[in-house]
């Protein structure tokens, strides 16, 4: 896991959409929220009309997100860019969904699964890394975000979210065969 207070990761990627986006884009938001997410994870599509309308509540209260998919498209097909879109449009994702073939921004931000949270405060140091809430594909608990709204109500009054963090639970990303992290 990375360190609570690390800097997050510089990227410039494209999205599902097909312009650039980079770290700078996020410059004057007071919290940034990277979201490594997938259209195929069981766990991802039980949140992601929730999430959706949690990153825009919180957007504007001055709440940044973007989503990132990492996985290695050949075996898993449903993650290429073109359905990356459509789970955008299903979702209601009114946030830049990115496409990181290399999957280098996913290793540089040790993200292991999906959907990974990791929430930045206005310095772009990190102040939470975990789940969204109790909700599981499966389980009785709501899909209410639960876990991360109480992040970012603190992130957004300054405040340290207090330890421990829960972390995510869901599919791990799918790595190209030799490009798995060390």
């Amino acid at each position: 896991m990375v360190p609570l207070g690390s800097t997050a990761p510089d990227f410039d990627l494209p999205s599902v959409e097909g312009h650039s986006v980079s770290m700078s884009d996020f410059a004057d938001a007071p919290a940034l929220l990277v979201a490594f997410l997938s259209n195929r994870c069981p766990y991802v599509v039980h949140i992601e009309k929730q999430f959706a309308a949690v990153a825009a509540e919180y957007r504007e209260r001055g709440l940044a997100t973007v989503g990132i998919c990492s996985s290695e498209t050949d075996g898993h097909p449903e993650d290429a860019p073109e359905h990356l879109a459509e789970q955008a449009r299903r979702a209601g994702f009114g946030f830049p969904y990115l496409v990181d073939e290399s999957q280098e921004t996913a290793k540089a931000y040790r993200a292991a699964c999906t959907p990974d949270l990791f929430l930045y405060d206005a310095e772009r140091r990190l102040a939470y890394r975990g789940r969204f809430d109790a909700s599981r594909p499966g389980n009785d608990h709501a899909v209410d975000g639960g876990s991360l709204r109480a992040a970012v109500d603190l992130v957004l009054a300054g405040e340290a979210v207090p330890q421990p963090h829960t972390p995510s639970g869901g599919c791990n990303i799918k790595w190209r065969p030799g490009n798995e992290p060390s």
